[in-house]
């Protein structure tokens, strides 16, 4: 036992004779300190982290985490300066407003040709383009009833025009913001329409698919207009009925309130996932949710809306139509809410304008899933069109 303690005392006595000699040296201090802990290290005394090493490690910890908590930051500062800055950015360019409520720009689905229905299924529907205006270019696909299906193929277009004249009657439908005519849902409910044994015309409006010209609520409504008088002056005494989905909806009421206003109504208005008015709506619409709260919301976002033009007043629209009336809305509505529907049905239905014609609303359970564009897929559709559409006496169905 002494053997083995004998060369640390050795050892100690060296570090503290070299400590007397230069007791101002702190780096040979520090150095005999280092060697006796690596000599009791090699003796057995348990294993001791030189400081050194151990502070190296903690810094360089420290250092990594502050790095990421400053690197966090950052990226905390810029959302946050992001989320300040797009209010003001709206408020000083409405037009940016106003190409979130079109979305014309999102052409889905995409790659399709357009001048080519048939690739979508569509193979009794021929493809038009009218003239609305002067520099205005529209593109119409006209899909005529199922039961032609094999007299349709390889027909023209003046075939088409043509058997508008024919007992069928005749659907305008007018579609949402966002995409084509060509759009998978839109597709599908021509499909079921046309399977009923109605004639579907439906066309993208000025800066929309193919179409050409520059968007606006003053330019949709007056396509739909110049669509509905094409229709008028070709398909006889046919009924003509008029059907707006989401966006459409306002534009369908916008067309249906000026055509009775000059004593030309349609046969009847269809109105599916509607909303009472454009800022309602954009204020119930899921993006606005992380701005609904913000500071003077309906200053910095609804605003430059009505200064674009934009108003699509559906709930002043319905009292100034006399026509058949007849709402579309799904529980689950995540686009319009559902309760922006059955308001405007609440408007509607004891309007002075209707008190002629019928009105009805008809929800769809939340448990179907039929959301903002699946209804054609109810089964219950055909059923619903048929007593509705087949009924003229007047009444309101609550």
């Amino acid at each position: 036992m002494r053997k083995r303690t004998e060369p640390v005392a050795l050892e100690h006595e060296r570090c503290a004779a070299a400590g007397s000699s230069s007791s101002g040296s702190a780096a040979a201090a520090l150095d005999a300190d280092c060697r006796l802990k690596q000599n009791l290290r090699l003796t057995g005394t348990g294993p001791a982290e030189p400081r050194c090493a151990a502070d190296a490690g903690m810094k360089r910890a420290l250092g990594r985490r502050k790095g990421l908590w400053l690197r966090l930051r950052k990226i905390l500062l810029c959302v946050l300066g992001l989320y300040i800055t797009i209010p003001f950015l709206i408020k000083l360019c409405p037009g940016i407003q106003a190409k979130l409520i079109f979305l014309n720009f999102v052409r889905v689905p995409y790659f399709i040709d357009l001048r080519k229905p048939q690739d979508q299924g569509l193979n009794h529907t021929c493809n038009y383009y009218l003239q609305p205006e002067e520099d205005v270019t529209v593109g119409v696909w006209h899909t005529v009833p199922a039961v032609w299906w094999k007299n349709a193929q390889g027909k023209d277009q003046m075939w088409y025009e043509d058997a508008l004249a024919s007992s069928h009657p005749i659907i305008l439908y007018l579609h949402g913001n966002a995409g084509t005519r060509g759009g998978d849902h839109r597709v599908e409910l021509y499909k079921v329409l046309s399977s009923l044994g109605y004639h579907v015309v439906t066309f993208d409006y000025r800066g929309w698919g193919d179409s050409v010209g520059t968007p606006s609520e003053r330019g949709m409504t007056y396509d739909a207009l110049h669509v509905f008088d094409w229709i008028k002056a070709r398909s006889g005494d046919n009924p003509v009925y008029i059907w707006g989905h989401s966006l459409g909806t306002g534009v369908a009421t916008n067309l249906v309130r000026r055509l009775c206003e000059r004593e030309t109504p349609p046969d009847a208005l269809i109105l599916e996932s509607p909303f009472t008015n454009i800022r309602e709506e954009a204020k119930s619409h899921p993006f606005s949710v992380i701005y609904r709260y913000f500071p003077g919301f309906d200053w910095f976002f609804l605003d430059p809306i009505t200064s674009s033009g934009i108003k699509f007043a559906n709930d002043e629209n319905v009292k100034h139509i006399s026509c058949p009336l007849l709402i579309l809305h799904a529980e689950d509505d995540p686009v319009v809410p559902f309760q922006l529907g059955r308001k405007l049905y609440s408007i509607a239905a004891p309007a002075r304008s209707f008190r002629d014609f019928r009105v009805q609303f008809v929800p769809f359970h939340s448990d179907l899933g039929y959301r903002h564009k699946y209804i054609y897929k109810s089964p219950e559709l055909p059923r619903i069109l048929r007593e509705f559409l087949g009924k003229s006496e007047p009444e309101h169905q609550h």
